[in-house]
Protein backbone atom coordinates (compact mmCIF):
# COMPACT_ATOMS: atom_id res chain seq x y z
CA UNK A 1 0.00 0.00 0.00
CA UNK A 2 1.64 3.24 1.14
CA UNK A 3 5.16 4.05 2.08
CA UNK A 4 5.24 6.21 5.17
CA UNK A 5 6.48 9.74 5.07
CA UNK A 6 9.98 9.54 6.52
CA UNK A 7 9.76 11.31 9.85
CA UNK A 8 12.95 10.60 11.76
CA UNK A 9 13.06 13.97 13.55
CA UNK A 10 10.85 16.90 14.51
CA UNK A 11 12.62 19.11 11.97
CA UNK A 12 11.92 16.65 9.16
CA UNK A 13 8.26 16.61 10.20
CA UNK A 14 8.09 20.40 9.91
CA UNK A 15 9.78 20.30 6.50
CA UNK A 16 7.34 17.67 5.22
CA UNK A 17 4.33 19.69 6.39
CA UNK A 18 5.65 22.86 4.71
CA UNK A 19 6.25 20.96 1.46
CA UNK A 20 2.87 19.24 1.59
CA UNK A 21 1.07 22.54 2.13
CA UNK A 22 2.57 23.77 -1.14
CA UNK A 23 1.34 20.58 -2.82
CA UNK A 24 -2.09 21.08 -1.26
CA UNK A 25 -2.38 24.61 -2.65
CA UNK A 26 -1.53 23.33 -6.13
CA UNK A 27 -4.06 20.49 -5.78
CA UNK A 28 -6.87 22.85 -4.77
CA UNK A 29 -6.58 24.67 -8.10
CA UNK A 30 -8.00 21.53 -9.72
CA UNK A 31 -11.33 21.73 -7.88
CA UNK A 32 -14.36 23.95 -8.30
CA UNK A 33 -14.13 25.10 -4.72
CA UNK A 34 -14.33 28.63 -3.35
CA UNK A 35 -12.27 27.86 -0.26
CA UNK A 36 -11.44 30.38 2.46
CA UNK A 37 -9.15 28.59 4.87
CA UNK A 38 -6.71 25.69 4.81
CA UNK A 39 -5.19 24.23 7.96
CA UNK A 40 -2.94 21.26 8.63
CA UNK A 41 -4.74 18.25 10.11
CA UNK A 42 -2.50 15.19 10.39
CA UNK A 43 0.64 13.50 9.07
CA UNK A 44 0.68 9.71 8.87
CA UNK A 45 0.27 7.50 5.79
CA UNK A 46 -1.20 10.62 4.22
CA UNK A 47 -0.80 14.31 4.95
CA UNK A 48 -4.23 15.87 5.40
CA UNK A 49 -5.57 19.42 5.46
CA UNK A 50 -8.97 20.72 6.50
CA UNK A 51 -10.48 23.00 3.83
CA UNK A 52 -13.13 25.48 4.96
CA UNK A 53 -15.65 27.17 2.65
CA UNK A 54 -18.49 29.58 3.43
CA UNK A 55 -21.06 28.03 1.07
CA UNK A 56 -20.16 24.39 0.49
CA UNK A 57 -19.15 23.28 3.97
CA UNK A 58 -15.93 21.59 5.05
CA UNK A 59 -13.67 19.20 3.15
CA UNK A 60 -10.60 17.09 3.82
CA UNK A 61 -7.74 17.24 1.32
CA UNK A 62 -5.43 14.24 1.39
CA UNK A 63 -1.91 14.09 -0.04
CA UNK A 64 -0.96 10.46 -0.60
CA UNK A 65 2.59 9.15 -0.29
CA UNK A 66 3.65 6.17 -2.37
CA UNK A 67 0.12 5.15 -3.38
CA UNK A 68 -1.04 4.40 -6.91
CA UNK A 69 -3.97 6.30 -8.41
CA UNK A 70 -5.91 3.04 -8.88
CA UNK A 71 -5.78 2.35 -5.13
CA UNK A 72 -7.12 5.79 -4.22
CA UNK A 73 -9.84 5.64 -6.87
CA UNK A 74 -10.89 2.20 -5.66
CA UNK A 75 -11.24 3.43 -2.08
CA UNK A 76 -13.53 6.23 -3.26
CA UNK A 77 -15.60 3.79 -5.35
CA UNK A 78 -16.20 1.61 -2.30
CA UNK A 79 -17.08 4.64 -0.18
CA UNK A 80 -19.71 5.62 -2.75
CA UNK A 81 -21.19 2.14 -2.44
CA UNK A 82 -21.18 2.27 1.37
CA UNK A 83 -22.89 5.66 1.36
CA UNK A 84 -25.75 4.10 -0.58
CA UNK A 85 -26.05 0.83 1.34
CA UNK A 86 -25.39 1.15 5.07
CA UNK A 87 -27.58 4.12 5.99
CA UNK A 88 -24.66 5.87 7.66
CA UNK A 89 -22.74 8.82 6.27
CA UNK A 90 -19.14 7.97 5.40
CA UNK A 91 -16.51 10.14 3.66
CA UNK A 92 -17.38 10.84 0.03
CA UNK A 93 -14.90 11.72 -2.70
CA UNK A 94 -15.21 14.93 -4.74
CA UNK A 95 -14.20 14.81 -8.41
CA UNK A 96 -11.94 17.49 -9.86
CA UNK A 97 -12.72 19.81 -12.78
CA UNK A 98 -11.92 16.98 -15.20
CA UNK A 99 -14.18 14.48 -13.44
CA UNK A 100 -11.27 12.56 -11.90
CA UNK A 101 -11.30 11.16 -8.36
CA UNK A 102 -7.63 11.99 -7.87
CA UNK A 103 -5.24 14.74 -8.88
CA UNK A 104 -1.63 14.10 -9.86
CA UNK A 105 0.89 16.63 -8.58
CA UNK A 106 4.45 16.73 -9.93
CA UNK A 107 6.65 17.89 -7.07
CA UNK A 108 9.76 20.02 -7.36
CA UNK A 109 11.95 16.99 -6.57
CA UNK A 110 10.51 15.18 -9.59
CA UNK A 111 8.50 12.65 -7.57
CA UNK A 112 4.79 12.65 -8.41
CA UNK A 113 2.14 12.25 -5.74
CA UNK A 114 -1.65 12.20 -5.73
CA UNK A 115 -4.26 14.24 -3.92
CA UNK A 116 -7.91 13.48 -3.23
CA UNK A 117 -10.65 15.67 -1.80
CA UNK A 118 -13.26 14.24 0.56
CA UNK A 119 -16.39 15.78 1.98
CA UNK A 120 -16.07 16.25 5.73
CA UNK A 121 -18.19 13.92 7.89
CA UNK A 122 -19.98 15.80 10.66
CA UNK A 123 -19.58 14.45 14.16
CA UNK A 124 -17.39 14.46 17.25
CA UNK A 125 -15.43 11.91 19.20
CA UNK A 126 -17.18 10.68 22.31
CA UNK A 127 -16.23 12.88 25.26
CA UNK A 128 -16.27 11.75 28.86
CA UNK A 129 -16.18 8.07 27.88
CA UNK A 130 -18.36 5.96 25.63
CA UNK A 131 -21.85 4.99 26.76
CA UNK A 132 -23.04 1.39 26.52
CA UNK A 133 -25.44 2.42 23.76
CA UNK A 134 -22.64 4.01 21.73
CA UNK A 135 -20.45 0.93 22.06
CA UNK A 136 -23.31 -1.41 21.11
CA UNK A 137 -23.98 0.72 18.02
CA UNK A 138 -20.30 0.46 17.03
CA UNK A 139 -20.86 -3.29 16.74
CA UNK A 140 -23.93 -2.70 14.58
CA UNK A 141 -21.91 -0.34 12.38
CA UNK A 142 -19.21 -2.98 11.84
CA UNK A 143 -21.83 -5.55 10.88
CA UNK A 144 -23.39 -3.17 8.35
CA UNK A 145 -20.02 -2.48 6.74
CA UNK A 146 -19.22 -6.18 6.48
CA UNK A 147 -22.61 -7.06 5.03
CA UNK A 148 -22.22 -4.30 2.44
CA UNK A 149 -18.74 -5.65 1.69
CA UNK A 150 -20.20 -9.10 1.06
CA UNK A 151 -22.63 -7.62 -1.47
CA UNK A 152 -20.11 -5.32 -3.20
CA UNK A 153 -19.36 -6.17 -6.83
CA UNK A 154 -15.68 -5.73 -7.66
CA UNK A 155 -14.77 -3.97 -10.89
CA UNK A 156 -11.85 -5.21 -13.05
CA UNK A 157 -9.66 -2.25 -12.08
CA UNK A 158 -10.46 -2.35 -8.35
CA UNK A 159 -7.19 -2.39 -6.38
CA UNK A 160 -6.80 -2.34 -2.61
CA UNK A 161 -4.17 -3.87 -0.29
CA UNK A 162 -4.54 -7.29 1.31
CA UNK A 163 -4.22 -7.51 5.10
CA UNK A 164 -3.07 -10.99 6.01
CA UNK A 165 0.00 -13.19 6.17
CA UNK A 166 2.24 -11.27 3.79
CA UNK A 167 1.40 -7.82 5.14
CA UNK A 168 1.95 -9.05 8.71
CA UNK A 169 5.30 -10.61 7.84
CA UNK A 170 6.31 -7.32 6.23
CA UNK A 171 5.29 -5.43 9.38
CA UNK A 172 7.35 -7.78 11.55
CA UNK A 173 10.36 -7.27 9.30
CA UNK A 174 9.98 -3.53 9.83
CA UNK A 175 9.69 -3.99 13.58
CA UNK A 176 12.86 -6.10 13.60
CA UNK A 177 14.76 -3.02 12.44
CA UNK A 178 13.24 -0.59 14.92
CA UNK A 179 12.05 -2.52 17.99
CA UNK A 180 14.99 -1.33 20.12
CA UNK A 181 13.40 2.12 20.24
CA UNK A 182 10.85 0.85 22.76
CA UNK A 183 11.45 -2.88 23.41
CA UNK A 184 14.20 -4.92 25.07
CA UNK A 185 15.55 -7.99 23.30
CA UNK A 186 13.64 -10.27 25.68
CA UNK A 187 10.38 -8.39 25.07
CA UNK A 188 10.87 -8.57 21.32
CA UNK A 189 11.33 -12.34 21.52
CA UNK A 190 7.84 -12.56 22.99
CA UNK A 191 6.53 -10.48 20.07
CA UNK A 192 8.16 -12.91 17.65
CA UNK A 193 6.59 -15.92 19.37
CA UNK A 194 3.18 -14.24 19.34
CA UNK A 195 3.60 -13.41 15.64
CA UNK A 196 4.18 -17.05 14.80
CA UNK A 197 1.00 -18.05 16.61
CA UNK A 198 -0.92 -15.31 14.77
CA UNK A 199 0.36 -16.60 11.43
CA UNK A 200 -0.84 -20.09 12.35
CA UNK A 201 -4.38 -18.75 12.85
CA UNK A 202 -4.33 -16.68 9.66
CA UNK A 203 -3.53 -19.80 7.65
CA UNK A 204 -6.16 -21.83 9.50
CA UNK A 205 -9.21 -19.66 8.69
CA UNK A 206 -10.95 -20.08 5.35
CA UNK A 207 -11.52 -17.10 3.06
CA UNK A 208 -15.21 -17.38 2.31
CA UNK A 209 -17.57 -14.44 1.89
CA UNK A 210 -19.01 -14.94 5.37
CA UNK A 211 -15.75 -14.03 7.09
CA UNK A 212 -13.56 -12.34 4.46
CA UNK A 213 -13.94 -9.34 2.19
CA UNK A 214 -13.41 -5.60 2.08
CA UNK A 215 -12.72 -4.14 5.53
CA UNK A 216 -12.11 -0.66 6.91
CA UNK A 217 -8.75 -1.87 8.16
CA UNK A 218 -8.25 0.79 10.82
CA UNK A 219 -11.55 1.33 12.63
CA UNK A 220 -10.13 2.12 16.06
CA UNK A 221 -11.87 4.56 18.37
CA UNK A 222 -10.12 7.63 16.92
CA UNK A 223 -11.66 6.78 13.54
CA UNK A 224 -15.21 6.68 14.88
CA UNK A 225 -17.16 9.89 15.44
CA UNK A 226 -20.72 10.36 16.70
CA UNK A 227 -23.50 12.46 15.22
CA UNK A 228 -27.04 12.46 16.61
CA UNK A 229 -26.11 9.51 18.80
CA UNK A 230 -24.89 7.27 15.98
CA UNK A 231 -21.31 6.25 15.12
CA UNK A 232 -19.80 7.20 11.77
CA UNK A 233 -16.58 5.69 10.39
CA UNK A 234 -13.91 8.01 9.01
CA UNK A 235 -10.44 7.61 7.46
CA UNK A 236 -10.77 4.66 5.10
CA UNK A 237 -7.21 5.14 3.84
CA UNK A 238 -6.25 1.66 4.98
CA UNK A 239 -9.32 -0.14 3.63
CA UNK A 240 -8.56 -3.38 1.85
CA UNK A 241 -9.18 -7.10 1.77
CA UNK A 242 -9.07 -8.99 5.04
CA UNK A 243 -10.95 -11.02 7.59
CA UNK A 244 -13.97 -9.37 9.21
CA UNK A 245 -12.59 -10.44 12.60
CA UNK A 246 -9.48 -8.41 11.79
CA UNK A 247 -11.73 -5.36 11.42
CA UNK A 248 -13.50 -6.07 14.71
CA UNK A 249 -10.12 -6.40 16.43
CA UNK A 250 -9.22 -2.81 15.56
CA UNK A 251 -12.40 -1.54 17.18
CA UNK A 252 -12.21 -3.53 20.41
CA UNK A 253 -8.47 -3.31 21.12
CA UNK A 254 -8.74 0.06 22.85
CA UNK A 255 -11.82 -0.87 24.89
CA UNK A 256 -12.31 -2.46 28.31
CA UNK A 257 -13.32 -6.16 28.42
CA UNK A 258 -16.96 -5.42 29.27
CA UNK A 259 -17.11 -2.89 26.41
CA UNK A 260 -15.70 -5.44 23.99
CA UNK A 261 -18.59 -7.74 24.83
CA UNK A 262 -21.04 -4.97 23.93
CA UNK A 263 -19.41 -4.53 20.51
CA UNK A 264 -19.82 -8.26 19.86
CA UNK A 265 -23.46 -8.19 20.99
CA UNK A 266 -24.17 -5.24 18.69
CA UNK A 267 -22.44 -7.00 15.83
CA UNK A 268 -24.32 -10.25 16.34
CA UNK A 269 -27.64 -8.43 16.42
CA UNK A 270 -27.07 -7.96 12.67
CA UNK A 271 -24.51 -10.61 11.68
CA UNK A 272 -23.76 -13.81 13.55
CA UNK A 273 -20.17 -14.81 14.18
CA UNK A 274 -19.64 -18.43 13.23
CA UNK A 275 -17.15 -21.20 13.91
CA UNK A 276 -14.27 -20.96 16.36
CA UNK A 277 -14.38 -17.17 16.30
CA UNK A 278 -13.18 -16.28 19.82
CA UNK A 279 -9.59 -17.64 19.67
CA UNK A 280 -9.37 -16.31 16.11
CA UNK A 281 -10.49 -12.85 17.26
CA UNK A 282 -7.90 -12.93 20.04
CA UNK A 283 -5.25 -13.73 17.44
CA UNK A 284 -6.35 -10.86 15.23
CA UNK A 285 -6.36 -8.53 18.25
CA UNK A 286 -2.73 -9.43 18.97
CA UNK A 287 -1.98 -9.00 15.27
CA UNK A 288 -3.51 -5.52 15.26
CA UNK A 289 -1.64 -4.54 18.42
CA UNK A 290 1.69 -5.64 16.96
CA UNK A 291 0.94 -3.95 13.62
CA UNK A 292 0.23 -0.71 15.47
CA UNK A 293 3.63 -0.86 17.12
CA UNK A 294 5.29 -1.72 13.81
CA UNK A 295 3.65 1.37 12.31
CA UNK A 296 4.41 3.82 15.11
CA UNK A 297 7.95 2.59 15.87
CA UNK A 298 9.29 4.73 13.02
CA UNK A 299 7.81 7.96 14.41
CA UNK A 300 9.92 9.68 17.10
CA UNK A 301 6.79 11.45 18.37
CA UNK A 302 5.40 8.08 19.47
CA UNK A 303 8.39 6.53 21.26
CA UNK A 304 7.59 7.50 24.83
CA UNK A 305 3.96 6.46 24.46
CA UNK A 306 5.00 3.07 23.09
CA UNK A 307 7.26 2.49 26.09
CA UNK A 308 4.46 3.38 28.51
CA UNK A 309 2.10 0.86 26.87
CA UNK A 310 4.47 -2.09 27.05
CA UNK A 311 3.53 -3.50 30.49
CA UNK A 312 -0.06 -4.03 29.30
CA UNK A 313 1.02 -5.18 25.83
CA UNK A 314 3.43 -7.71 27.31
CA UNK A 315 0.69 -8.98 29.64
CA UNK A 316 -1.64 -9.54 26.67
CA UNK A 317 1.07 -11.37 24.74
CA UNK A 318 1.91 -13.64 27.69
CA UNK A 319 -1.75 -14.57 28.15
CA UNK A 320 -2.05 -15.19 24.42
CA UNK A 321 1.00 -17.47 24.30
CA UNK A 322 -0.25 -19.45 27.33
CA UNK A 323 -3.66 -19.87 25.71
CA UNK A 324 -5.37 -17.96 28.52
CA UNK A 325 -8.41 -16.00 27.25
CA UNK A 326 -7.92 -12.26 27.66
CA UNK A 327 -10.38 -10.35 25.45
CA UNK A 328 -13.27 -10.38 27.90
CA UNK A 329 -11.25 -10.76 31.11
CA UNK A 330 -9.36 -8.17 33.13
CA UNK A 331 -5.59 -8.53 33.01
CA UNK A 332 -3.27 -7.65 35.85
CA UNK A 333 -0.16 -5.81 34.72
Amino acid sequence: MTELFKIDSEEEIKQIIRLMKKVALIALQNYDLDWEQIRFNQLSDTCTFVIETSKDGTFLLRIHAGMAREEIDSEIVWLDDLNEKIGVTVPKGIVDLNGSKTVRIDQENGNPCYASLMRWVEGVHASGGLTEDQIYKEGILLAKIHQASKDFELTPNFVRPIWGEQSFRKAMTRLTKHYDRFLTDVEFELYQSAAEKVLYWINKISKDDENYGLVHGDLHQANIIFHDGYPHPIDFGRCGFGYFLYDIAHTILGLYPSQRELVIKGYESNRKLVGDWLPALESFTVMVMIENYCHHALDPRETEGLKEEQPYAQAIIKHYLMGTPFLFNSIEV
